[in-house]
């Protein structure tokens, strides 16, 4: 059983120190650990740093490509190079590199594909108040979304299985993190959490320039994900709310009809019209779009030969 920490830097010279010299270097249940650096265009010393530390294993970007390509290239290094689990942590520093022992244990008992640090996001002092509201209303809106229950949907501290990394399709340029939770979901792969602390902060986050940011990014690519998994279910609640709401002008007319309250009143049958054809078009669109999620499925399943055939059963 072999394991790859993957850490995607960016410029993390002053950090990355900290991080490598606190991987467990021994875990109960996994026969290697290897250290994988993705190098996302950094101008500072950070790959001589870590062939300071031992490192053997890099991924370099000439240019930064950003946090979901790096993730997607690192996870095909791995593969290639006989991972049987990839957790993926941050150069920064963020997360406390001990808790990757726990991390990987729900995957090594066949309990998870994949499983998700809880950051606890309640108790970080540094994080406002109005961050932390938003973190959860985050997890909410992503866990709906996923059919699923995660207290954390935000983190990027996890642990990967080789099938489910072979059953993911990263397609967004910003974070991984929301969409492999909504294609999880989706693929009905199985996906724990547990607790973990966090470190003192020690820089901004390079992903985004502030929280609203971070919150449409975070928006878009969970309405996009779920747009390609789940059409069907978005469209049909439009078409009802333009059904129901064109009920009412119908409904409007026909009782000044039968009032005979002068006037002819076309408006409403007008407006009532209007609304109904939007719902016929809003369902017409779901079922183009369903069929288009049933073209995509069958091309994902073929995909996932290919990935086989690339990294071995």
């Amino acid at each position: 059983m072999k394991l790859f920490v993957q850490i995607p830097c960016l410029n993390e010279e002053q950090t990355l120190p900290s991080v490598l010299e606190t991987i467990p270097t021994s875990i109960p249940g996994i026969d290697e650990i290897e250290v994988l650096i993705i190098d996302d265009g950094s101008t500072d010393r950070t790959v001589e740093v870590a062939k300071a530390h031992g490192v053997r294993h890099f991924v370099r970007h000439t240019t930064n490509m950003g946090l979901a390509r790096s993730f997607r290239d690192g996870v095909d290094y791995a593969l290639l190079h006989g991972a049987d689990i990839v957790v993926n942590t941050d150069g920064d520093n963020q997360y406390p590199q001990a808790h990757i022992t726990e991390l990987v244990q729900p995957i090594l008992r066949g309990e998870a594909d994949i499983v998700i640090g809880d950051r606890q996001t309640r108790t970080i002092e540094h994080f406002s108040g109005f961050k932390k509201a938003m973190q959860q209303f985050g997890s909410w809106v992503a866990s709906r979304a996923a059919g699923l229950d995660l207290p954390d949907a935000a983190s990027g501290f996890r642990a990967y299985s080789k099938y489910s990394l072979i059953r993911l399709n990263i397609v967004t340029r910003f974070s991984y993190c929301m969409e492999t939770i909504v294609q999880a979901g989706y693929k009905r792969l199985a996906i724990a959490s547990i607790p973990i602390t966090t470190n003192a902060k020690t820089r901004e986050s390079r992903l985004f320039k502030n929280i609203w940011q971070h919150m449409f990014q975070s928006g878009s690519a969970i309405a996009r994900v779920y747009l390609m998994y789940r059409p069907m279910a978005l469209f049909a609640w439009v078409s009802a709310v333009f059904g129901v709401a064109g009920l009412i002008p119908f409904v409007r007319y026909l009782v000044l009809l039968w009032t005979d309250s002068g006037g002819n009143h076309l408006q409403s049958l007008i407006l009532g019209m209007v609304l109904m054809i939007s719902a016929l078009l809003s369902i017409t669109i779901g079922v183009v779009a369903d069929l288009t999620r049933l073209n995509r499925t069958l091309a994902e399943e073929q995909l996932d030969l290919q990935k086989l055939a690339r990294y071995g059963d």
